[in-house]
């Protein structure tokens, strides 16, 4: 009944608009007084979850995707996507889908993801004659790549709390991350043959290389990532420190675009981002604490094995009860909460632990592009400037292609895991 009691006064508060810091702080409080545990406990698991070399990461790739937006490289992305993909049907919200996809290696981070390129590309659609709702759902569904390709915000975050490879989860999102911008890809191939949207003419081969030689800069930085990582040269957060310095010589040394005002700008943006991820995690440490110490995921993974002892079937549930979760809480959020509770009752199951963290990271952020909490859509409906109503109306056809990655992920395991087994092998990280 007390873990019951916990759990509806969080709700409570978060219904009430206390922020999830609060919340959490509140109820992690009242539980720890009503069964005579000392407070003190509260602070020190509160210092111990943020002294972590682990989650230097989150400030640090924050960092190199501020830095590398102040490049001013989203035009280059732009005018790259353009002179590869400009020419499919589609045109400029192929350009959209593939930008996103080399803006996720720059910043991991869906909502920069969406206000950078879709302050480019959805007045661009919109000058050329494509529906405004249409250009700005395009960029907030291509916009969900974001969180899974390396760097990544969302996995850092979910390894931290629950204890997972972070190595490995960085990996693990390659693969499905250019999945899902396949499936949207061909999605918008068919629509935008259905509809006679406009498209560019082929561009010259001397156009396309020197356009890509131009956006380069944006493709080095998740290689370095993923290169360092797969050679062990770098753990996670070395490779995150590489990241801030090759942002730095490109911003500061090549290009020589990014003024002390700008530098300042980023680190003080990413200085109060990340306090506020970070707070969420020191407090809900003890959090977890409590739902560990009342044993929630193993009663909840007897109540599951009630229904059924599929392992399939169980992922569903889970990933239904993401996609419900995704709906009203910001999808960094409900990663702290939900990844140390459910992560353990996958692992009962027999269910791949990197394989459900990327799960996680991804089908919450489709909550981002769904109402009523919708972060992505309220920033595209600014930029579009069009009535929230017939964005979402917009927004139905892609949540087509969606929920189909989301059924990919989910009964393809090896498109999560291929990489990360073939580099640490199947028991390593």
């Amino acid at each position: 009944m007390i873990v019951v009691g916990v759990l509806v006064l969080l709700v409570v508060l978060m219904i009430l608009g206390l922020p999830l810091f609060f919340a959490m702080g509140v109820t992690s409080m009242v539980y720890l007084w009503a069964t005579d545990v000392s407070l003190a406990l509260m602070t020190q698991r509160m210092t111990a979850a943020v002294d972590s070399f682990v989650l230097l990461a989150v400030p640090l790739f924050y960092l190199a995707g501020e830095l590398l937006n102040a490049c001013k490289l989203t035009d280059r992305i732009v005018a790259m996507s353009r002179a590869l993909v400009g020419h499919i049907h589609g045109g400029l919200a192929q350009v959209n889908i593939l930008a996103s996809l080399i803006f996720a290696g720059m910043s991991g981070s869906a909502t920069a993801d969406t206000a950078a390129l879709g302050s480019v590309l959805v007045p661009s659609m919109k000058e050329e004659g494509y529906p405004a709702p249409f250009s700005a759902a395009v960029t907030v569904a291509s916009a969900m790549v974001g969180p899974i390709i390396p760097p990544s915000v969302g996995m850092v975050i979910v390894g931290a709390v629950a204890d997972i490879s972070i190595g490995r989860l960085l990996l693990a999102g390659i693969l499905p991350g250019l999945t899902i911008g396949a499936i949207l890809m061909i999605y918008t191939y068919f629509y935008a043959r259905y509809y006679g949207l406009p498209r560019y003419p082929r561009a010259p081969l001397r156009t396309v290389m020197r356009e890509s030689v131009r956006g380069s800069a944006a493709i080095l930085m998740p290689v370095i990532i993923v290169v360092g990582i797969m050679s062990g040269v770098f753990t996670p957060t070395e490779a995150a420190g590489a990241a801030v310095l090759y942002a730095l010589v490109v911003g500061l040394i090549v290009y020589r675009n990014v003024p002390f005002l700008r530098l300042w700008q980023a680190l003080t943006s990413v200085a109060l981002g990340s306090a506020r991820i970070l707070a969420i995690i020191s407090v809900a440490a003890t959090f977890s604490w409590i739902m560990v110490r009342e044993q929630v995921p193993q009663i909840l993974g007897t109540q599951i094995s009630t229904i059924t002892e599929n392992p399939t079937l169980v992922l569903a549930l889970m990933v239904l009860l993401l996609l419900a979760a995704g709906l009203v809480l910001v999808a960094s959020s409900a990663e702290i909460v939900l990844a140390p509770i459910l992560v353990p009752v996958a692992v009962q199951f027999g269910i791949d632990p990197v394989h459900f963290g990327v799960l996680i990271v991804f089908v919450l952020i489709v909550g981002g592009g769904t109402p009523p909490v919708g972060v992505l859509l309220y920033i595209a409906q600014d930029i579009a400037d069009v009535p929230f109503p017939k964005l979402v109306r917009a927004m139905l056809p892609f949540y087509v292609p969606l929920f189909l990655a989301i059924l990919l992920l989910m009964f393809f395991p090896q498109i999560s895991l291929w990489i990360p087994n073939m580099v640490f092998g199947e028991a390593g990280g």
